[in-house]
């Protein structure tokens, strides 16, 4: 019996379209084309069907297209451009599906902006993938059979993450396969006079988009085992004889233009408890560490250059920590940045006593080199809720700043000797048992310029950072399914 597929492409721009269906139709395997359009005066084209939706990413339109589709296999392309199916690239998705028994499958791709072309791999999906941003691509490929059961079993009326939320399902069901091989191309359609692409679905900015997402992946963590209740063990602060209640900890390497303002953000800031800095200079060339020395005369600057050549900037955490003049409490500051007033210090640690907490994150402000504020401006991440924070924090990709630790908790957990992820990880750990404590006043300037460690990274890079994340939820996911097991 021949192999059949339906594909379903988004309804945006005609000629893209046009060209999307003429490419799909030179397979003999595509038995049905659907036009997936949020407007009613859309027509046909030769040879498709017209399936209007509200929005690409509903549950609506997720049950709308199971219940259209009657093919063996599905493709949904999620791009308003034109695609070009490489050669053979849709038997080749028929193949691999049929032989790996994936629900889903995705490729690597090209894409042709401007008539320039470029590569654009994509990552293997993971147990722990379960950012709502993961990157599959354009082209999603599904076993209808695996699609409907799916479909199935949505209960939740999400206008953005009903996408999301049949992903998260199908994973529950059959493998999400990453083939690595490059199978198709996207070329881009033309930008708007605004400067967007004709329509965009889902602002993932929006408050409303993120309290779908938090719902979706709540519902998927328990429906694996992972969920966490908002129950959290007690902590006592009175572990160890500390001489400061709290060392401020900046890991540094070549950043003589910065390191001077993040040192004097630390020297003037006014509690009523003793502080001090600890300053791991991971060999500077640039006269960093000369710049460093300049303060050393107050009794507060230690300064520690390691012997070891091998750390990044976990590892140079892992050193001030382990310091014996490290406080009870260590606050981040990284070189690049400054606290926001004076108050930052006091603020934080108070969080711990008042919230009772193994870690506190704190409220910042993206600013330019000169303290000017930047697009988006204040970054709350109110994710970190004491309800559902710590299950949230799977599908969110950042912590916030600054960052504070319970000095013998850290301790006991250390720091992964990377210079990407590294803080995520410690938010996972540390909030598998305990409370996130949460400051929402702003109290840190993270400024953005030329020389940040992730400025302008490449697509190589930037795979390589999302990889090595998901890699640390999968780790933190399967540890809380064995802890939820083991009750």
């Amino acid at each position: 019996m021949k192999t059949t597929i339906n594909c379903f492409v988004p309804y945006g721009n005609a000629e893209c379209v046009k060209a999307t269906v003429a490419g799909l139709r030179e397979c003999p395997m595509v038995t049905k084309i659907f036009l997936l359009a949020s407007e009613e005066n859309v027509e046909a084209i030769e040879g498709t069907e017209v399936l209007h939706i509200d929005t690409l990413t509903s549950s609506k339109t997720m049950k709308a297209i199971a219940a259209a589709a009657d093919s063996d296999f599905m493709l949904l392309y999620t791009k308003n451009d034109t695609l070009v199916p490489g050669y053979f690239a849709l038997e080749r998705f028929v193949r691999l599906a049929t032989d790996s028994k994936a629900g889903m499958m995705y490729a690597d791709s090209y894409l042709v902006v401007d008539g320039k072309k470029s590569n654009a791999p994509v990552i293997d999906y993971q147990f722990g993938s379960l950012r709502d941003d993961f990157n599959f691509g354009s082209v999603l490929f599904f076993n209808t059979a695996d699609f409907k059961k799916a479909a199935e079993g949505i209960t939740a009326d999400f206008k953005a993450a009903g996408l999301y939320d049949l992903r998260l399902r199908i994973s529950r069901i059959a493998p999400i396969v990453h083939i690595n091989e490059y199978l198709y191309t996207d070329i881009a359609a033309p930008k708007t006079e605004d400067g967007e692409s004709h329509f965009s679905y889902v602002d993932p900015k929006n408050r409303g988009v993120q309290i779908e997402m938090e719902e979706a992946c709540t519902d998927h963590l328990k429906a694996i085992g992972g969920y966490l209740e908002p129950k959290f063990d007690t902590i006592n602060f009175d572990k160890g004889d500390f001489e400061y209640e709290a060392s401020v900890i900046i890991p540094v390497r070549n950043r003589v233009r910065t390191i001077r303002d993040a040192i004097r953000s630390v020297l003037s800031q006014k509690t009523d408890f003793p502080f001090n800095l600890i300053i791991v200079d991971n060999h500077s060339t640039d006269g960093t560490s000369e710049a460093i020395e300049e303060f050393t005369s107050d009794p507060r600057v230690v300064h520690v250059i390691p012997e070891r050549d091998d750390l990044g900037i976990g590892g140079c955490w892992n050193m001030g920590v382990e310091n014996p003049k490290c406080g009870k409490f260590a606050v981040q500051l990284d070189s690049d940045d400054v606290y926001s007033d004076e108050n930052t210090l006091a603020k934080m640690v108070k969080a711990f006593y008042d919230q009772n907490c193994g870690m506190v994150v704190g409220t910042y402000m993206l600013t330019d080199i000169d303290m000017n504020m930047i697009p988006p401006g204040v970054i709350d991440h109110k994710e970190w809720t004491p309800e559902n924070g710590r299950n949230n924090a799977l599908r969110i990709n950042g912590l916030g700043a600054p960052r504070a630790f319970y000095t013998p908790m850290l301790r006991e957990i250390h720091v992964p000797n990377t210079s990407y992820g590294e803080d995520y990880a410690l938010g996972l750990a540390f909030s598998r048992r305990n409370q996130i404590g949460r400051v929402y006043d702003v109290v840190y300037n993270c400024r953005r310029w030329e020389d940040n460690s992730d400025h302008a990274l490449d697509v190589v890079k930037t795979n390589n950072n999302n990889l090595y994340k998901d890699r640390i939820r999968t780790w933190e996911l399967e540890a809380r399914v064995a802890m939820n097991k083991a009750k």
